[in-house]
């Protein structure tokens, strides 16, 4: 590995090499050169440019991440419901991009060009009266006609309807009961704050103490939404059956529900108020400073909700810290404006520091070096979070996805960050890395699952009897194991040396990943769209671990992934590959990052010399963009299934280079096995 001084790399076999065998697949000598490859070298170079054109002053790279409308819809009601003064400027950039991403149905969808989706558009609609457009506009009147025309907003889905009850819209008879005394619930009850998800475990607590206290919001220009409903909005009870929930589990939630509204008012006010000052002291605990309760968007809002109705000043510390970390979420640009639902900056440099490692040039290898040197103190040594409720024994060591996260570090991240170390490790046979390596293997092997696989925060979060509970309508209270984070956490360990016969962790990951197969040769994937996505990630972590390409596991994923080829050369996959009946592809116009996952996924199976694989390549050479980079307006990440979709603005960055120097490190080399974890 070169130093700041621009000193050549290493060759890709020297920096690979593993066990006995010269492996490719990560990075070439500086300015090798590619027989018949001078078109290809170009578009590596233009790419690694434009990657690096993103870094920030230190050397890491955070990427705008996108969601749907509903954020920036939230953000806009959160400052209504504080009564803060209205920033009219700020409110306006987010207008314009509220109306900008309407549908055509009039409406407004989870992902670009996607289907009506009601809770997604009453928030948008909402949001855009609160800022004063007018219910007779144009855009407002599709937008009602869309909403009505779907029976209305009784439709919404929970979270909206606490946010309609905080508002005045609807009543409390709408929202499951959440009795806050749940805080004070042992381990073995049938329904604990550690089994469920981090995401669902810090947006419930504040939310438990606002159901409690049953606030209501200032809205100091009285805007209500009333012409949104078919009916009279008071008169609405609770929500219906989540397709995804059993008749006999939602029967006997519902009727827990109906008993605890009844005894609700005879909780003893000393319990309560005791109950309420355990989910202060839990939240307290946990608020990140300015990077706020979880780093996500929803626990935050209902921390500073939280502390109004305890009569906290907006001097507050607490209070207005996280206060400042939501405006820190914001993407405010000439015109247009958002709001984030997170970060992602030990995601993006991680990720960015594969692809530049692979691509191997005399600018991308210092730079990589840089930003791992930056990840190197992210890494969580100090606090044991919320995991090891269930892993008590085991040391922490993981990295979390955003800059500050310690309660809850992400094992996808972790193990992207240790092979990541670990390639430039290889490269400069240096040992500065190897305390960070060995932390993070060490927290990844202790969690992992009974079942064989890995979660991407809890270890056995199984109890799956809860998705039916009336609070989970969304069907992602839980982090169970899934094949993609996985498929990442047999990559890491494989690449470091061990196999599915020296050790048990892989040998039930791999057992996992085998089990999980479709029978059309995909894998799932949670985080990423979709089953492209979960298949790339599978196929690099059984060539890691030793699994051969004749293998029929492997056979069949190559074969899937040959076959949902788009016309174009590249790939694509709808969201709409999550729906519960799921039978077969749901093809997609073509996305640069899907594109790459598809080709490094068939790399990983030996197919580099594929016809398909080589068209695959011309199409990201010919789509680049004038800064060597390519445009995607197609969402291609998942933050729950059929529910809430992601736009990393930085994986058409740094994906593509990936792959195409992958391409060319195998086609250069004489072995055609990928030598790494991903």
């Amino acid at each position: 590995m070169p130093s700041g001084n621009g000193t050549v790399g290493t060759t890709a076999g020297d920096a690979l090499k593993a066990g006995g065998g010269l492996k490719a697949g990560g990075g070439l000598k500086a300015g090798g050169a590619l027989q018949g490859g001078d078109a290809l070298e170009s578009s590596i170079a233009a790419a690694t440019r434009g990657l690096l054109g993103y870094r920030q002053p230190d050397g890491h790279w955070v990427f705008e991440l996108e969601a749907d409308c509903t954020i920036p819809a939230e953000y806009v009601l959160l400052r209504h419901y504080l009564g803060e003064p209205v920033d009219a400027t700020l409110e306006g950039k987010i207008g314009s991009y509220l109306r900008r991403v309407q549908g055509v149905h009039g409406g407004w969808a989870l992902v670009h060009d996607g289907d009506f989706e009601m809770s997604a558009s009453v928030k948008a609609y909402f949001a855009l009266k609160m800022i004063g457009d007018s219910p007779e506009a144009p855009h407002m009147a599709r937008a009602r006609e869309a909403i009505r025309s779907r029976g209305g907003g009784i439709h919404s889905n929970v979270f909206t309807r606490y946010m309609l009850a905080m508002f005045g819209v609807l009543t409390w008879q709408s929202v499951p009961v959440l009795p806050v005394e749940i805080m004070l619930l042992p381990m073995w009850s049938p329904f604990h704050l550690n089994k469920i998800s981090y995401w669902a475990r810090t947006t419930i607590v504040p939310l438990m103490v606002l159901a409690a206290l049953k606030p209501r919001a200032r809205n100091v220009s009285g805007v209500g939404i009333d012409e949104l409903f078919l009916q009279e909005p008071h008169s609405i009870g609770m929500t219906a059956k989540a397709p995804h929930q059993s008749w006999g589990w939602f029967v006997l939630f519902r009727g827990l529900d109906i008993v605890l509204r009844a005894l609700e008012p005879l909780f003893p006010k000393q319990l309560r108020a005791h109950a309420i000052d355990s989910a202060v002291a839990f939240i307290e605990e946990r608020l990140n400073g300015e990077d706020g309760l979880g780093a996500i968007y929803p626990p935050m809002a209902n921390t500073v909700m939280m502390y109004e109705v305890l009569g906290k000043p907006e001097d507050y510390p607490p209070r207005a810290v996280t206060r400042r970390g939501i405006d820190k979420l914001l993407v405010v640009g000439e015109h247009e404006a958002y709001c984030q639902p997170c970060v992602s900056p030990i995601w993006d440099t991680s990720l960015c520091c594969h692809a530049l490692l692979e691509a191997g040039s005399a600018e991308a290898l210092p730079a990589a070096r840089q930003g791992l040197d930056w990840l190197v103190p992210k890494q969580v040594l100090d606090i044991k979070g919320d995991w090891a409720a269930k892993r008590p024994d085991i040391r922490p060591g993981g990295w979390a996805f955003q800059y500050n996260n310690a309660y809850y570090p992400d094992l996808d991240d972790t193990a992207v960050v240790v092979m990541a170390m670990d390639r430039a490790r290889r490269a400069t046979k240096g040992r500065e890395y190897d305390t960070a390596i060995a932390r993070g293997c060490e927290w990844i092997e202790g969690m992992q699952s009974r079942n064989g696989g890995w979660a991407a925060f809890d270890v056995n979060n199984l109890e799956y009897y809860l998705n039916n509970i009336p609070f989970s309508d969304h069907g992602a209270l839980l982090d169970p194991p899934t094949e993609d984070v996985t498929a990442r956490c047999v990559s890491m360990l494989a690449q470091l040396g061990e196999t599915i016969q020296s050790s048990k962790a892989v040998e039930a990951g791999v057992d996992y990943l085998r089990r999980t197969q479709l029978a059309e040769g995909s894998w799932y994937g949670r985080w990423g769209l979709n089953y492209i996505y979960g298949t790339w990630s599978v196929l690099c972590a059984l060539n890691a671990a030793g699994v051969g390409h004749a293998d029929p596991v492997m056979r069949r994923a190559a074969d899937w992934l040959i076959s949902i080829q788009n016309v174009d050369g590249g790939w694509g996959e709808d969201a709409i590959s999550y729906r519960l009946d799921y039978k077969g592809f749901e093809g997609a116009p073509t996305t640069a990052s899907q594109t790459a996952w598809a080709l490094l996924g068939l790399m990983a199976a030996g197919e580099v010399g594929h016809p398909s694989v080589a068209r695959g390549v011309e199409y990201l050479k010919s789509t680049q963009n004038e800064k060597g980079l390519w445009d995607e307006q197609r969402y291609t990440a998942t933050g729950f299934p059929r529910v809430f979709y992601l736009r990393y603005h930085g994986y058409s960055r740094f994906f593509p280079l990936w792959a195409l120097a992958r391409y060319r490190n195998l086609r250069n080399t004489n072995s055609r096995v990928v030598g790494v974890g991903m």
